[in-house]
């Protein structure tokens, strides 16, 4: 038998980043934050839960807009502070609240050049 990781919460003031990977399709859809709290309740009930900064509460992505994330498994970082959850999306799949499927469509201007240093 295994035991689990324990989630290093202190490096970031108590936070960790989730990040939020379609199972299926590999896409990276979103990243967010969790707390103890929020990690025990994702744990509890197999939707990722966030702790939201600017709210200061449990946040269950897809509360409102019916697109919640399905935990099909998680992992942690070699470093036990980042969290990385592959998920089924239930509703219409558009997890941005943009109106996307994932977060991050706004592309950054780097060319071939930069990118080799």
């Amino acid at each position: 038998m295994s035991t689990q990781p324990t989630i290093d919460f202190e490096k970031m003031d108590g936070l960790v980043a989730g990040i939020v990977q379609d199972s299926q399709t590999g896409e990276v859809l979103m990243l967010g934050f969790l707390n103890p709290e929020s990690y025990a309740k994702t744990i509890e009930t197999g939707f990722v839960t966030f702790w939201s900064r600017t709210r200061q509460k449990l946040w269950m992505k897809g509360e409102s807009s019916g697109n919640r994330l399905r935990v099909v498994s998680a992992a942690t970082d070699c470093d036990n502070d980042a969290l990385l959850f592959k998920v089924v999306v239930e509703g219409d799949g558009l997890v941005c609240h943009e109106g996307t499927v994932s977060c991050f469509t706004k592309l950054l201007g780097f060319s071939a050049e930069v990118a080799r240093g």
